[in-house]
C-alpha cells in the first residue's frame, strides 16, 4: 500500500512542473496561464529506499520491486472555488479522492511568471486555498445536518453519533479552523474520516523556491515553515525547476548535478519521506532469490494486516511471521547469518510491524 497525494495550490505556483519532475513525464502541461491543468493527471512513482538495493544484493534477488506512491496533479484553485469559480467544483471533487494534500506554495520571484494575486505571499496563498476548502466543507456539512437532526430527534442512535461528529467539524469551520484540528476519541477517527471533508486531510506544504535557494530556503519558505509549525503541518523546500532538470538527466549524472547545488538527494526523496511521516506509514520488506520487494503499511499495523498487503489469503490464513530486523539481516549477511546470531524471530498475530522488518509469512491455504 502506498498513498495518493494530491498536488494543489493557486495557478502558476509550479504544481505541474513539480508533477512532471516527480513522475518523470510531461503528462501535465506546464504553461504560464491559469487552468492549464484541466483534468487531474495521475502518476505512479517508485518510493526510493536504499535499503532495498542492499537487501537485493545480499539475497541475490533477480528483481527489485519498490513500493509506489501516486501523485495527482490537481488544477489551480482560486478565490471563489467553493462557489464554483474557475473550475472550482471539479477541483474540489478531485481533492476529496486523495489521502493527503501536498500544497505547493510559490516562494520565488520571477517577473516572467504571472502570479494570480499579483504579489508573492505564500502564507496568504495558503490561507486563500484553505479558506476555499473550509467554505466547501461547511456548505457540504450544513446541507447534511438538517435531515440528520430529524433522525436524531426520532431516536436514531447512529444519526445522533454522526450529528455529534459533524458538529465538531462545523464548530471548527465556523471559527475559521480546518476540520483536521478536531479533538477525537480513537473510535471516532474512522467515522470522522468518512465524512469526506477536504480540510480533514493532512497537509504537507511544499515551498517551491528558486534554484539558488534549494539547499537553504529563503525568507518566503521561512515564513511558511513558521506557519506549518503553528499548525502542526509538514513542510518541505524544493525547487521544482531543479527537480525537473534532475528527472531529465541520466541516473549516472544526477549525484554530481545535485552536489553542485549543495543537495544530497532529489527533493522527491524528501517529499515522500515527509508524506510517509504525515500519514503514519512505514515500510517492511520481503527478500529472496526471485525478488526483493518493499511494502507499505500504517504504523501500528499487526503482522496479519501486513500479510494481507501481499495477498488477502495470507491474512485470512495467517499462522506466523518469520521476522528479522533490517539491521540484523544486513549484519548477518542474510537470513542464515541472522539465525546463527539469534536474530531470527517467529511472531504471532499480535506482533506490531516495525519499519525495516524483513518478513516471510506462513499461512494455511
Amino acid at each position: 500500500m502506498g498513498f495518493k497525494c494530491g498536488i494543489v495550490g493557486l495557478p502558476n505556483v509550479g504544481k505541474s512542473t513539480l508533477f512532471n519532475a516527480l513522475t518523470q513525464t510531461a503528462a501535465a502541461q506546464a504553461a504560464n496561464y491559469p487552468f492549464c491543468t484541466i483534468e487531474p493527471n495521475v502518476g505512479d512513482v517508485a518510493v526510493p529506499d536504499p535499503r532495498l538495493e542492499t537487501l537485493a544484493a545480499i539475497a541475490k534477488s533477480a528483481e527489485i520491486i519498490p513500493t509506489r506512491i501516486t501523485f495527482v496533479d490537481i488544477a489551480g484553485l482560486v478565490k471563489g472555488a467553493s462557489k464554483g469559480e474557475g473550475l472550482g467544483n471539479q477541483f474540489l471533487a478531485n481533492i476529496r479522492e486523495v489521502d493527503a494534500i501536498a500544497h505547493v506554495l510559490r516562494c520565488f520571484e520571477d517577473d516572467d511568471i504571472t502570479h494570480v494575486e499579483g504579489k508573492i505571499d505564500p502564507v496568504s496563498d495558503a490561507e486563500t486555498v484553505e479558506t476555499e476548502l473550509m467554505l466547501a466543507d461547511l456548505e457540504s456539512l450544513e446541507k447534511r445536518i438538517a435531515p440528520l437532526e430529524k433522525k436524531a430527534k426520532s431516536g436514531e442512535k447512529e444519526a445522533r453519533q454522526q450529528l455529534a461528529l459533524m458538529m465538531k467539524a462545523v464548530t471548527l469551520l465556523r471559527d475559521g479552523k480546518p476540520a483536521r484540528l478536531a479533538q477525537l476519541l480513537p473510535e471516532e477517527r474512522a467515522p470522522y474520516a468518512q465524512l469526506a471533508m477536504l480540510t480533514e486531510k493532512p497537509v504537507l506544504y511544499v515551498c517551491n523556491v528558486e534554484e539558488g535557494s534549494a539547499a537553504t530556503g529563503n525568507r518566503y519558505s521561512e515564513a511558511v515553515a513558521a506557519m506549518a509549525k503553528r499548525q502542526g503541518a509538514g513542510v518541505v523546500t524544493i525547487s521544482a525547476r531543479i527537480e525537473e532538470e534532475v528527472a531529465q538527466l541520466p541516473e549516472s549524472e544526477r549525484a554530481d548535478f545535485l552536489a553542485s547545488l549543495d543537495l544530497v538527494e532529489p527533493g522527491l526523496n524528501r517529499l515522500i519521506r515527509a508524506g510517509y511521516e504525515l500519514l503514519g506509514l512505514l515500510t517492511f520488506f520481503t527478500a529472496g532469490p526471485k525478488e526483493a520487494r518493499a511494502w507499505t503499511v500504517t504504523k501500528g499495523a499487526r503482522a496479519p494486516a501486513a500479510a494481507g498487503v501481499i495477498h488477502t489469503d495470507f491474512e485470512h490464513g495467517f499462522i506466523r511471521a518469520e521476522t528479522i530486523a533490517y539491521e540484523d539481516y544486513v549484519a548477518g549477511n542474510g537470513e542464515a547469518g541472522a539465525r546463527d546470531a539469534g536474530k531470527f524471530r517467529l511472531e504471532g498475530k499480535d506482533y506490531v510491524v516495525q519499519d525495516g522488518d524483513v518478513m516471510h509469512f506462513r499461512f494455511s491455504g
